[in-house]
Formats: structure tokens, C-alpha cells, sequence
């Protein structure tokens, strides 16, 4: 499972105008699901965005985590970070979930989240989104369950 964080102030997400998830301060979290991820890769990574010391303290240092600041989080599925890009011009998908066993893996990573006291707002899982978010720093990290 692979995660693209971005430090936020703010973003929403909008399908055909409507914005269906939005938050303030916290992450903007594009998921993707490789086909041979499973609950475990979900529940690493929710523990590691929760518990990640990426936003500032009062001497403006890295030092606090997602739940010490209070920050929210926007998470949108995104397969195609599972594109192999390596050969040829167009990529392959063949590593990604497929959309039933994406779904559920999505959704069970935002489950995990809550747990940890996050507070999350979604995406539509497959549809076509427009994502708008105000970076903050800009901070940007891409965490994979299989390079652990």
C-alpha cells in the first residue's frame, strides 16, 4: 500500500462540482492498493500517518504528530501510484488491486484511522475527483507498507 501525504491548511474534494469531503489543517492522503496488499499494510500505515512527527512545534521544528495537532485527514483513492512506469510510454496497472478488493482496503484504512482518533473525510472510491488543497510548507512524504 502506498501513501502520498501533504501537509494541508485546507482541501476538499468534488465530484462534478459537489464537494463531498473537506477538512482544515492536517493531510491530504492520496491511497493506492497493490493487489497483494492486505489489513496489515492498511493498519501499518494508518499508525504511521497518525503518529508521524511532521508538523511544527513552538520553535517551528518537525516535532508533533497528525493527533497532537488536532489535524483532520482527506483521503482519496488513488490506483494509479500503482502504475509501473518503467518500460514503454504508457504505464501498467497490473499491480493494483482490483476495484472490489480496492474498495475494501480503502475503506478499511480510513476505519483504522478513525480509530486513532482521526478525523477523516473521503473521497469516492473510483470516481472521477477534483482535489484541491492549500500545501502547507509545502511537506510531502511517500510511504510504502512494503519498504518497511
Amino acid at each position: 500500500m502506498i501513501a502520498v501525504i501533504q501537509r494541508c491548511s485546507r482541501a476538499h474534494v468534488a465530484i462534478e462540482d459537489q464537494i463531498i469531503g473537506e477538512i482544515n489543517s492536517g493531510l491530504v492522503i492520496l491511497l493506492g492498493v497493490h493487489q497483494n496488499d492486505s489489513e496489515e499494510d492498511a493498519e501499518f500505515l494508518a499508525d504511521k500517518v497518525a503518529d508521524l512527527r511532521i508538523f511544527n512545534d513552538s520553535a517551528n521544528k518537525m516535532n508533533l504528530s497528525l493527533l497532537q495537532v488536532g489535524g483532520s485527514a482527506l483521503v482519496i483513492s488513488q490506483f494509479t501510484l500503482c502504475g509501473d512506469w518503467r518500460k514503454g510510454r504508457r504505464p501498467s496497472f497490473i499491480n493494483a488491486a482490483p476495484p472490489e478488493k480496492g474498495a475494501r482496503l480503502y475503506e478499511y484504512f480510513i476505519a483504522k484511522l478513525q480509530e486513532r482518533g482521526v478525523p477523516t473525510a473521503q473521497g469516492k472510491f473510483g470516481a472521477m475527483m477534483k482535489v484541491h488543497l492549500i500545501n502547507d510548507g509545502p511537506v510531502t512524504f511517500v510511504l510504502d507498507s512494503q519498504q518497511r
